[in-house]
């Protein structure tokens, strides 16, 4: 009988070895259940930064050309072993890193996807689970006139709409239930997407604040006119499609 843990991790690479180094680092010292990695490169890069980690016997996965998010961690999907699926960022730190209160939750069988608690390596708490956005709430945010956060994070974990893409723990049958993420979604917003379609499905969305993590966030919307485009594109999409006031 083959091999089958607990979790799969798929890790998307966007030549970003440097930052996945430390966060395999992360992984092989501090996770607390069986686990397998599935490493996507979506561009090509210096592979040096795998040589280090042979004994997590990573997947690696090389695109011929680039993909979107969902496309990828979809792809990755179908190669997973895992009784959980781990979407998890390259800028994510965490050691240790403790799922066991995660899968926990999980346990519930109504609860359809979960996310960890976030905070800036300032040590301050990052809005990682939000409501779904309106028109009027995407515009205030892009304008900076919308800044606190929507929920009150205490100590026990919390139904929410939504928690961030950055990491997010499903159970793979429901992951492949729905199908996974919407791929329309090039990037941004398919994390709102998918929890709305798994709420439509009747299962809950928590978050876990037993469980931590650092996010080195890249803004790379706020830095990059292409990656701009792609979150307008796909806030009208999500907006459109969901027909919000």
């Amino acid at each position: 009988m083959s091999f089958k843990p607990d979790v799969t991790f798929s890790i998307v690479s966007h030549g970003q070895g440097d930052l996945i180094r430390r966060l395999l680092n992360d992984i092989r010292q501090g996770v607390d259940v069986s686990y397998e990695v599935i490493i996507t490169l979506n561009i090509p890069e210096d592979e040096g930064f795998l040589e280090d980690f042979n004994d997590l016997e990573p997947i690696v996965m090389r695109n011929s050309h680039r993909k979107g998010f969902g496309e990828n961690h979809n792809a990755a999907f179908k190669q997973s072993r895992g009784v959980y699926f781990v979407v998890l960022n390259p800028d994510i730190r965490a050691s240790p890193l403790c799922l066991r209160p995660m899968l926990d939750v999980m346990s519930d069988r109504t609860v359809g996807a979960c996310g960890p608690a976030v905070y800036s390596p300032e040590g301050k708490l990052e809005d990682s689970a939000r409501r779904f956005p309106t028109f009027k709430i995407f515009l205030f945010r892009k304008l900076g006139l919308l800044r606190h956060s929507d929920y009150a994070v205490s100590q026990r974990p919390i139904n929410v709409d939504w928690v961030a893409g950055m990491f997010m723990l499903f159970r793979s049958e429901v992951f492949a239930k729905i199908n996974g993420f919407d791929a329309k979604y090039f990037m941004y917003l398919e994390d709102t997407d998918i929890c709305r379609r798994l709420k439509h499905n009747g299962l809950r969305i928590v978050l876990q604040p037993a469980v931590s993590v650092i996010h080195d966030a890249r803004r790379a919307s706020r830095k990059s006119f292409r990656h701009f485009t792609w979150h307008l594109s796909s806030a009208l999409r999500y907006l459109g499609t969901n027909n919000h006031p």
